[in-house]
C-alpha cells in the first residue's frame, strides 16, 4: 500500500519502516562513540594518581556521571538488541517506536554524562561561581541543541 507523504512524495509501508529504522541507526552511529569514549575514560580515573585526594560531593558527582554513562550505553545500544531479537518477527513499527524511545532516553543520560564531566573537571580548576555557570551554561546548551529546537518546531509543526 503506497502512502501519501509530506511534499507529494509517496511511500511503501515497507520502504518507510525500513528508512526510519536505517536512520535510526545510523544516528545511533554517530552518538555511540561519544558515550563510548566517555565511559571509558571514566573507568580509568579511579586508578590514576590523584583521585583519592578528590572531596565526597566530587566523588558522588563522578559516581553520578559514571552511571550516566552506564545508563547511556545501555540505552542507545539496546534499539540494536531490540532489532536483533526480534529480527524477522513482523515487529519492525514496535522496534521502531520501542528504539525510538530507547534512543531518546540514551540521550538525555548522556546529556547528563557530559554534564557531570563536565562539572567535576570545573570543580578540580575552578570552583565557585565559575562552577556554577559553566554547568549551567552546558547544562542549557544541551537542553537546546539536543531536546528544546526538536520539540519547539514539532509543537510548531503540530499547531499550523
Amino acid at each position: 500500500m503506497r502512502v501519501p507523504e509530506r511534499h507529494g512524495r509517496t511511500e511503501d509501508e515497507q520502504e518507510r519502516l525500513n528508512r526510519q529504522l536505517m536512520e535510526m541507526l545510523q544516528e545511533m552511529r554517530v552518538a555511540m562513540p561519544g558515550v563510548q569514549v566517555l565511559f571509558g575514560f571514566l573507568l580509568a580515573v579511579p586508578f590514576q594518581q590523584g583521585f583519592d585526594t578528590i572531596t565526597s560531593s566530587q566523588r558522588l558527582v563522578y559516581f553520578g556521571t559514571l552511571l550516566a554513562a552506564a545508563v547511556a550505553t545501555a540505552f542507545l545500544i539496546a534499539p540494536t538488541a531490540l532489532h536483533r531479537l526480534l529480527f524477522q518477527q513482523h515487529q519492525k513499527p514496535d522496534i521502531i517506536r520501542m528504539g525510538n524511545r530507547q534512543f531518546i532516553v540514551g540521550l538525555v543520560a548522556l546529556a547528563v554524562a557530559m554534564i557531570g564531566a563536565v562539572t567535576l573537571v570545573t570543580d578540580l580548576i575552578f570552583k565557585g561561581s565559575t562552577l556554577v555557570v559553566t554547568v549551567v551554561a552546558v547544562g542549557v546548551l544541551f537542553a537546546w541543541l539536543w531536546f528544546g529546537m526538536g520539540i519547539m518546531r514539532r509543537l510548531q509543526t503540530s499547531r499550523g
